[in-house]
This record gives structure tokens, sequence and C-alpha cells, in this order.
């Protein structure tokens, strides 16, 4: 059983990360649209505070949880863009003082939690770490579109791997949301960390391959990159295909992000 310590630090970092972007901010700064249509800063920041407290409940509540999954069952196209809504009304500071009691009361949650422990979740029940990997991944996602609309670069981490990670477990869940039927075949993944080190998922001598950048790969399965715009290369029918559709959060099939130059 994987020690998810590691993972929940990793969390926390990320978590701190976007905090400095954020904690200086002015109040039309927190009122910049991102990439995400309709979204402000302030969206970007409520939906993560929205999504840390369902996850808490899911951990230590999930009599709670119940009642709001079936809020979401009730309004299956509104209730993300609701809840981002409502935190978004708060003023800047009462929002950000929300998330960040919200993000530490979870992490605390997490290292809690006894070995084993499995949690309800919009989609299938999760673990320890693939709670607090799936935390990672929308907390760095989310950061990345508050970085474009403040027009900051941000300098990728190994933190990655992480999302690297569940990206590759979630081939099969994005083909399934496609109405396809998942390859039987592992792929071989070969991805190019911050760090240079080289993340490798899958066997050897499997046919369809995909390399690259780990930074584009995390990129893609978050879809906050068109494939286009990227470094990545498929060998094989089936790998070309899951670079059209992957994505690692769970829902419904992603609309993604436009390629660079669309439109112009």
């Amino acid at each position: 059983m994987a020690d998810p310590t590691p993972v929940i630090d990793d969390l926390c970092a990320e978590s701190e990360e976007l905090d400095q972007l954020v904690a200086g901010l002015s109040k039309e700064q927190w009122s910049l649209p991102t990439p995400a249509p309709g979204w402000t800063v302030a969206h970007q920041i409520a939906h993560l505070a929205w999504t840390d407290h369902s996850s808490l409940l899911a951990v230590t509540d999930q009599a709670a949880f119940s009642r709001e999954v079936e809020k979401a069952l009730a309004a299956p196209g509104d209730f993300v863009d609701n809840g981002a809504e409502e935190g978004a009304a708060k003023p800047p500071e009462r929002l950000l003082a929300y998330w960040r009691a919200g993000r530490e009361d979870l992490a605390d949650a997490l290292r809690a939690a006894p070995p084993g422990a499995r949690f309800p979740w919009y989609g299938p029940p999760m673990s320890t770490a693939s709670m607090a990997t799936a935390r990672l991944m929308e907390t760095w996602a989310h950061a990345g579109d508050v970085a474009d609309a403040l027009g900051v670069t941000r300098t990728p981490t190994d933190r990655l791997r992480h999302i690297a990670r569940l990206g590759v477990r979630t081939r099969d869940f994005a083909f399934g949301v496609h109405g396809l039927t998942p390859p039987f075949e592992e792929f071989r993944v070969e991805l190019v960390a911050p760090s240079g080190a080289l993340w490798i998922h899958g066997p050897e001598n499997a046919t369809d391959r995909v390399t690259g950048p780990a930074l584009d790969f995390c990129l893609l399965v978050t879809q906050r990159a068109h494939r286009t715009d990227l470094a990545l290369t498929a060998v094989g029918e089936y790998a070309d295909r899951w670079l059209d559709i992957a994505q690692a959060f769970a829902g419904p099939p992603g609309d993604g992000r436009a390629p660079k130059g669309a439109g112009e």
C-alpha cells in the first residue's frame, strides 16, 4: 500500500505556490478573466475552495457528502459553475481565507485517514493517495489559468509526476466517456520530467507509445492546451486517438482549449 504522505506534501506545496500568486492581488486583479470562459481569477480560487470542501466532506462526513451528490445529480450541468459563482461573489480577503482554511483542513484529514481507507466521490471511490492526487491535479491546472490571467510564467517542478501518473491511469476512462472501447493492451509512455529524469509507464514492448515532455503531457490531460501546441508524439492508432481525448478529471468530456492562433 503506497504511503500517501509524499503526494499530500506536494499538494500543500502546489497550493502554497498558487497562494503566493494571489495573496497580494488587488480587487481589480481578482476580477481578471482567465482562459476558462466566464471565469475570473476569483472563480478559479472559489472552485478550488468548493472542491476542497466537497473532498473534506467525503473524507470526514460521508452522509453530508451524499447530500452534495444528490444536489449535483439534480443540476448536473450547473453545480460546478454554481459553486464557483457563489464563492467568487465573496470579498477577495474572505474568499482567500476560506480557501486557506479549507485546504488545510483537508490536508489534515487526509493525513489522519486510516491505511486502506476509501472515500466516495462523484466518480469511483478514491483512496487517500488518489484523493490527494486529484486535488493536486486540479490545483496545478487552475493555477495555470490564474497565471495566464496575470501574465505570469510558472516554473514546472517534478510534482508533475503525480499528474502524469494520473493521466496514464485514466486512459481507459477517457475512452469510455467518449463512448469508445478502451484498448486492451497497455501503452508505453515515456516522459521527460522538468528535472531531466525519464518517467516511464507501461511495458517496453508495447505497440502503442507516447513520448514527450512531462509538462506537455500534463497540460494535455488537464486540457489546458491543445494537442497541436504540444511536443507530444504518438505511435500507433490507439495512442494517437488517446491524445485527442485524454482527460485526467472526472465528469463528461471537456471542451479543451482551442489551438493557439485559432480564430485569428
